[in-house]
């Protein structure tokens, strides 16, 4: 008698792309090695019309998947909730609230959120699909970004916030790892978790949460938060690309802390000379220590970041204008 053939399942490598058969009694969202790359393949799963296909990210609370909706034939993202946080309330009620946050936001830049649901006790989040990456993770591989893109970041991230801020949203932790970007290579920012409403009460003595290399003075000294704490951390945000390191570095997270109260900010083109003025002013105001020395709305800081890139292409563009120019009077010359 024959031994039992076990059972198989086709799936496809989401680092190579070959459709190979992997064992069939694999776990949904467990992995085994593709045998064409070696790159770990996950079993799919799924929740209502939603196939979970590969891994994309993974954050403290959850997991990032790429997905497949069966329904409506689209790509999708979908964040899993850890299992060990689904009995917490307050972790629940922490999840969701990047759905609430999201739900009445329309903008290109602000990532959308489709749904939040449960299923099979598994609580999840429905979003729009950006898989090219981070704002952190090109950071870490280019170290310092140009800063014509830089500035198209920072000007599209700061209409993003100033929509979010008009519907009274503040979102509270912005840094690179929360900028992600689409298949068109459009920013979205990600995770509302540790959003208030911008007429929330000042709360005191209570624990302040958010990523210490930018978070604004006014944050770490419980004064209040209000839109020129995400204008703070944006600029923050904007001079690690520029520059290659955080604003400011230390031992310990508790000396980082405090040199965003105490110590003056070094201008980015003092650190890398070819850094454009303009653009330098413009992230110095905007990490002003005095939250009322910062750009009075998001509205004149586009402002000065659009400037800043206008010069910034002439700059670029003048000296291959005037090649031009030479080279055809050379040309009338002959």
């Amino acid at each position: 008698m024959q031994p039992a053939r076990k059972a198989l399942k086709l799936v496809q490598c989401s680092h190579c792309g070959s459709k190979v058969f992997i064992p069939g009694e694999t776990a949904p969202l467990e992995t085994t090695p593709c045998s064409k790359c070696q790159g770990l393949i996950m079993m799919p799963m799924s929740l209502r019309q939603f196939e979970l296909r590969s891994e994309i990210a993974s954050g403290g609370m959850g997991t990032v998947y790429r997905a497949w909706d069966n329904t409506l034939g689209r790509e999708v993202a979908v964040k899993l909730m850890r299992p060990e946080f689904v009995g917490s309330e307050e972790a629940v009620n922490s999840f969701a609230k990047e759905a609430r946050a999201c739900a009445g936001l329309k903008h290109t830049d602000i990532i959308t959120i489709y749904a939040f649901d449960e299923h099979d006790g598994y609580k999840y989040l429905v979003m729009e699909l950006a898989d090219q990456g981070s704002l952190d993770g090109r950071i870490e591989r280019e170290r310092r970004l140009p800063e014509l893109d830089v500035l198209d970041i920072g000007v599209k991230v700061a209409g993003a916030l100033n929509t979010a801020y008009k519907h009274g949203l503040l979102h509270l932790d912005i840094k690179p790892g929360n900028i992600l970007f689409g298949a068109d290579d459009e920013p979205k920012v990600v995770d509302f978790g540790l959003a208030k409403k911008a007429d929330a009460e000042k709360e005191y003595h209570v624990p302040v949460f958010g990523t210490p290399y930018y978070i604004a003075p006014e944050r770490v000294q419980q004064l209040g938060d209000s839109f020129l704490a995400d204008m703070y951390s944006l600029a923050g945000t904007l001079f690690h690309a520029l520059v290659g390191h955080v604003p400011f570095e230390a031992p310990s997270v508790e000396e980082v802390v405090a040199a965003q109260v105490h110590t003056p900010l070094t201008p980015p083109n003092r650190l890398v000379p070819e850094i454009t003025e303009a653009t330098s002013d413009a992230i110095v105001r905007a990490m002003a220590k005095n939250p009322a020395e910062r750009f009075p709305s998001y509205e004149e800081f586009i402002m000065a970041l659009t400037a800043a890139r206008s010069q910034l292409l002439i700059r670029q563009f003048a000296p291959q204008a005037a090649q031009g120019s030479a080279a055809n009077r050379s040309w009338w010359r002959r």
